[in-house]
């Protein structure tokens, strides 16, 4: 009887192992497929019969491997509802196992506005508990954000506060126009920047400029956020109103022709890298460096050079 159980529990075991296995398999299948034939976000979400508070528009023929998530929350100024902060995680987990895509940026769908940060109405009917909870899913969101494997550009056309400034901080890079509003306002709402901003300000413009800005909660335009290096480009507004988004776009498409898995092993390279001392950080260099040898981009890369022609590569 003994033997039968440990056979029986080793059979459950195994069912369980194969369960699992397919339920991966199901999951990167579901991904896969959330982008239609058009390469817009299927509908079919938990929001279904909603209307979409971020969309996905994935590019294709000339600006084919760039993607872009666009806040489309106008009646709240794009601040961290439930709802919006939901759809942003379930898009996150789909452009993660999209190869295709090579590039990210992140822009506001609602003209004059990025991201207002928090939504305070929400905020105010949260116990103490449910607040602490739900910030910490702001912060796991934004770790989402910097945690994509390919690099992501946030196109900051109007007001970036709280949250919203968290958010861009989480990409890669940031581009604004002059007129942009950039700030951790949290303290003039007797908050803390607690979904990453405490962290990568600092690490983004220094701590000393970090601790005043947090402090104060001062606003400051895209021009002073450029000379802080908090955004990698400024650039005046056109009539268009999107003038971020092109400059974001034309970064995107200068470097989509690039090796992609360089590309990736490069951001994994420095993210990492900056965390550690200089010792630790070549280390981990040099493991990102072998794990690209073996590529075919870099035979590609090779084989260009020496027939002086431009690289094709294909992320392999």
């Amino acid at each position: 009887c003994r033997e039968r159980r440990k056979r029986a529990g080793g059979d459950q075991q195994g069912d369980a192992m194969f369960r699992l296995g397919r339920a991966a398999i199901c999951l990167r299948t579901f991904s896969a497929k959330c982008l239609n034939s058009a390469g817009n976000f299927s509908r079919r979400s938990m929001t279904t019969g909603k209307k979409k508070e971020i969309l996905l528009q994935v590019h294709e023929e000339a600006n084919c491997g760039i993607a872009e998530i666009q806040f489309n929350r106008p009646h709240a100024k794009n601040s961290l509802g439930k709802v919006f902060v939901d759809e942003l995680y379930e898009t996150l987990d789909i452009l993660r196992y999209n190869e295709k895509v090579r590039v990210v940026i992140i822009k506001s769908h609602v003209k004059g506005v990025f991201c207002a940060g928090a939504d305070l109405k929400e905020r105010a009917q949260m116990t103490n508990s449910q607040a602490v909870h739900f910030v910490q899913r702001l912060r796991n969101l934004m770790d989402g954000v910097a945690s994509l494997p390919m690099p992501t550009i946030a196109a900051i056309e109007g007001y970036a506060l709280g949250g919203g400034l968290e958010l861009a901080l989480a990409c890669d890079l940031r581009v604004a126009v002059s007129s942009a509003k950039m700030g951790l306002i949290e303290t003039t709402r007797g908050l803390f920047p607690g979904a990453g901003g405490s962290q990568r300000l600092p690490r983004c413009i220094g701590v000393g400029r970090a601790k005043e800005l947090i402090f104060t909660g001062r606003q400051i335009d895209g021009q002073e956020a450029y000379s802080i290096g908090l955004v990698n480009h400024v650039v005046p507004q056109n009539e268009k109103g999107d003038a971020a988004y092109q400059r974001a776009l034309a970064l995107a498409e200068e470097t989509v022709p690039r090796a992609p898995i360089a590309v990736k092993m490069s951001k994994v390279a420095i993210n990492r890298g900056t965390e550690v001392d200089i010792a630790s950080g070549m280390a981990i260099e040099g493991i990102c460096y072998t794990l690209n040898i073996p590529t075919k981009d870099r035979q590609e890369g090779m084989a260009a050079f020496i027939e002086k022609r431009p690289p094709k590569f294909i992320g392999e």
